[in-house]
């Protein structure tokens, strides 16, 4: 069984974290919809991309810094908006914006998060980016949007591929709830988390920090399921971008896009990067990987709108092929919560050193020195997703 002395990967956070977190949070983070097809997909793609190895180069000087949307990051990486993060650890994302920070990346926070836009802003000295879902209520909308301005939040992610919930079996069979409902089956399983539930019971945070007290009629929270039914919006469109941007009055980042088409709208609607997305294919389960779908976008795009990628990243490697293909940033959700869930702030730490050091080698494999100067040229087979 891996320990935490013997972390070496991603995949070593996962084992561990799926021992220490109960199991409807671990299944929460580590599931996709449906048959579980595009969820698989994101990550196996990656490995039919092969590297191209070059030698004799002198690569003793390598760079990995870089810029999202203007702001100077160690590394083209940002931790992805992550619901329920406080559940894979307590304050979980209190815990990871601290060490995203530390390290010099961007911390992006979730609508769904346990921890507050408050209790974020009140951890943490720069500001980190806010994850707006938009929902029926629009006055509740508007004060969150006003909230993360009042928090010095820098930029807003508007996450437009949840209008519906794409059903997760997992979520359904584990009877997902904050906090877990007392059955016999849960209590069970928490019996075998001590720690998980030692550091939760020193904590307050255990519901939706961004909802509870502050949206109208809720006083607590007890079913995620049930709040996205009765509030995410199908009617949302790209209509609706001239509101948000003017109560916003900041950079906007759109995550959800996987078709060229919605990347020209995305452009045309004035945000200031777009992210390439099947939302960890936890939503449109047969939709292709992020991965695979990242060159057609960034090619309809040029250079008019800062293109990223989520969904699948495990490593330094991946984080390098995405780059090469087209992408100027990249966004990680489960790399961070399975390190998170397994260690905490410090595995979120090693987790971001692993990651900067495995695309730092194998930058130099590739002959290269800077990440901003990587290109389709360090892959052999770049087309295979043309």
């Amino acid at each position: 069984m891996s320990t935490p002395s013997k972390i070496t990967c991603v995949e070593d956070f996962r084992l561990l974290a799926r021992r220490r977190v109960p199991r409807m949070f671990y299944d929460y983070a580590d599931s996709g919809s449906w048959t579980e097809g595009t969820y698989r997909a994101n990550e196996t793609d990656f490995h039919k991309l092969k590297l191209r190895q070059r030698v004799a180069v002198d690569i003793d000087k390598r760079s990995l810094r870089s810029t999202m949307i203007g702001q100077d990051v160690a590394m083209p990486v940002a931790i992805a908006p992550t619901g329920l993060t406080g559940m894979q650890h307590a304050d979980g994302e209190i815990l990871g914006a601290k060490a995203a920070e530390k390290f010099g990346i961007p911390f992006t926070l979730s609508t769904m998060s346990i921890c507050s836009i408050e209790d974020i802003a009140a951890h943490t000295h720069k500001p980190f980016w806010f994850q707006l879902y938009v929902m029926r209520d629009r006055d509740f909308i508007e004060r969150l949007i006003d909230r993360a301005k009042a928090a010095n939040c820098s930029a807003l992610v508007l996450t437009l591929d949840l209008q519906v919930l794409g059903q997760r079996h997992k979520d359904i069979k584990n009877g997902l709830s904050t906090p877990p409902k007392p059955t016999l089956a849960n209590m069970i399983n928490l019996a075998t988390k001590p720690r998980w539930c030692l550091n939760m019971l020193g904590t307050k945070r255990r519901s939706f920090g961004n909802i509870v007290g502050h949206a109208k009629g809720v006083g607590d929270l007890s079913s995620l399921s049930s709040w996205t039914a009765e509030q995410f919006d199908p009617s949302l469109s790209w209509k609706d971008m001239e509101w948000i941007k003017n109560r916003w009055g900041g950079k906007i980042i759109v995550k959800g896009i996987m078709d060229p088409e919605d990347a020209r709208l995305a452009v045309e609607s004035g945000a200031d990067a777009l992210v390439v997305s099947n939302h960890g294919g936890r939503q449109l389960d047969g939709a292709p990987s992020s991965i695979s779908a990242l060159p057609a976008i960034a090619h309809a795009v040029g250079k008019e709108i800062e293109v990223w990628m989520d969904g699948g990243i495990r490593s330094g490697q991946d984080v390098l092929k995405a780059i090469a293909l087209g992408a100027s940033g990249t966004m990680i959700g489960r790399s961070f919560l399975y390190a998170l869930g397994a260690m905490g702030e410090a595995g979120v730490t090693r987790c971001l050193q692993m990651i900067a050091n495995e695309m730092d080698i194998t930058m130099g494999f590739c002959g290269r020195n800077d990440i901003r100067n990587v290109d389709r040229s360090v892959l052999l087979n770049p087309e295979i997703f043309d």
